[in-house]
């Protein structure tokens, strides 16, 4: 597979996202898919986990990723991107809705192998989505 490839993958891996296909995630995923960052604790490992994670963000946040940049070298691709939703349904935490917009930016990192995501990592504005959930105060607020 070429970087190209990769990188459609993981553009195809956003886009079944953000139309509420998870189970896109069996073609486009590895059974045995790390997470290095996972964003909730207790959910299984591999692609099931990763499932898991976004059915609960896609009832509690509905949204979309947009994609501001992305690079790929051998295995690996990067994606700066953007993550816009609402807050409609309780997140683990517990997290209750809140009704409010969101808006948070991550660069995430995948890895793939025999054309399928086997690992992740990334870098996510947590602080930034905890403040505009209100469960934390900022200096000046």
């Amino acid at each position: 597979m070429t970087t190209e490839d990769n990188k459609a993958i993981v553009l195809r891996f956003y886009a079944e996202i953000d139309a509420g296909n998870i189970e896109a995630m069996d073609e486009l995923v590895a059974e045995d898919y790390v997470d290095h960052n996972p964003p909730f604790p207790g959910l299984p490992a591999g692609r099931e986990g990763l499932k898991q994670a976004f059915r609960i963000f896609w009832t509690a946040t509905p949204g979309r990723h947009e994609i501001e940049d992305q690079l790929a070298e051998g295995d690996k691709v990067a994606t700066r991107l953007t993550a816009t939703g609402r807050h409609e349904g309780d997140l683990p935490g517990p997290l209750p809705a809140t009704g409010k917009n969101l808006r948070e930016t991550a660069v995430a990192i995948h890895r793939i192998a025999d054309g399928r995501i086997a690992e992740h990592w990334s870098n996510r504005d947590d602080l930034g989505l905890m403040h505009q959930l209100g469960v934390i105060s900022l200096a000046g607020d």
